[in-house]
């Protein structure tokens, strides 16, 4: 599918479900209220799946896009380029994090090459999508085209609906690549106002002066590029990355076809915004699998008034956060199918 034509297969939560919904939860064998935010998620994809109860989000399928980026120059985190590479030969290995949580939870995963930097071979679950290698330095020039923006958005859409065709119910957030905490920090600074202190983060890890240079770098990109949130495929390709927006792509693609997806850390949480832009029902698709401890993660969250479902301190990308999220969403489902109503089970109400 095209970008105009998912956007268009984007439609609003379906009402009467989410009403249906809540009124089922009120009547099963628990206090009203007792399973806390578990209760509203269901309601909430009750109303995506326009279905009361809605399909059980089970089998999840993790994509994994990976790109590089020419504001690695800029020397905004100490780790060389060569290990996007590296990390996806990892994946396709299955001997990354990303792996280990996958096999947890019976989840596939694919790992697109969206923008690696150097050719990648091998592995059935790598897909070869490269659209450029590694993007142009934000802080100088636009990081890609409008052309190679739309390029990456379609691939995620189109990887959304061959995982969506392949069986999947549940789609998952997945990213590799050094140096794109950066370009995450600038699209959640372009679309939600927020300065660059408030939106940066330390990444991988990065010292004070790396941080500083950091925050300089995203003020500067923003100064640059006076990016405008009404015109998002613009904004995209002035600050984003290759894996933002094929994530974006993803998630639109996910919310076209009422498929929930986990939106893991401040990568997925960064294309999020963007595709809120895009398109603002497809935040009914939107699941926070966890808060990042990246700020720019939660400024994004908040932003799309999401509340993550996990926090666990974590802050290493590859889909984690969203995998581990992954048996809470299927649990939410899967009271409204199996838990008795009071009238069922015999049990007195209050």
């Amino acid at each position: 599918m095209t970008l105009e034509t998912t956007l268009a297969a984007i439609a609003p939560a379906d009402e009467p479900a989410m009403a249906a919904a809540r009124e089922l939860q009120a009547r099963l064998t628990k206090p009203a209220g007792s399973l806390g935010v578990l209760e509203e998620l269901s309601v909430r994809l009750a109303g995506l799946a326009a279905a009361c109860p809605p399909p059980m989000p089970e089998p999840a399928a993790i994509a994994v896009f990976a790109g590089d980026h020419g504001v690695h120059a800029q020397g905004v985190t100490p780790w060389p380029q060569e290990v996007t590479a590296q990390m996806v030969a990892n994946f396709v290995a299955g001997g990354a994090t990303i792996n280990a949580f996958a096999r947890q939870i019976n989840a596939s995963i694919l790992v697109i090459d969206v923008g690696v930097g150097i050719e990648l071979h091998g592995g059935d679950n790598l897909l070869d999508a490269n659209v450029r290698r590694g993007t142009r330095d934000l802080a100088v020039t636009g990081a890609m085209t409008e052309d190679e923006a739309r390029a990456a958005l379609e691939t995620g859409i189109s990887v959304a609906e061959a995982l969506i065709e392949g069986g999947a119910k549940c789609l998952l957030t997945g990213d590799m690549g050094i140096a794109n905490t950066t370009p995450a920090a600038a699209l959640i600074a372009a679309f939600t106002g927020a300065a660059a202190a408030q939106v940066t983060g330390r990444g991988t890890g990065v010292d004070d002066a790396t941080y500083a240079k950091k925050v300089d770098v995203v003020a500067r990109a923003i100064a640059l590029h006076q990016p405008d949130p009404a015109r998002p495929l613009t904004t995209l390709a002035a600050v984003g990355g290759l894996e933002h927006a094929a994530l974006a792509g993803f998630i639109l693609g996910a919310a076209a076809r009422r498929i929930p997806v986990i939106i893991d850390g401040v990568i997925a949480a960064s294309a999020a915004v963007v595709a809120a832009a895009f398109a603002p029902d497809a935040v009914a698709a939107m699941v926070a699998g966890h808060r990042s401890v990246e700020p720019g993660a939660d400024v994004a969250l908040t932003h799309l008034r999401l509340s993550p479902l996990l926090d666990l301190g974590l802050r290493l990308g590859e889909g984690t956060g969203a995998a581990l999220a992954a048996p809470l969403v299927a649990g939410s489902v899967r009271v409204l199918h199996e838990v008795a109503t009071f009238d069922s089970a015999g049990v007195s109400e209050k």
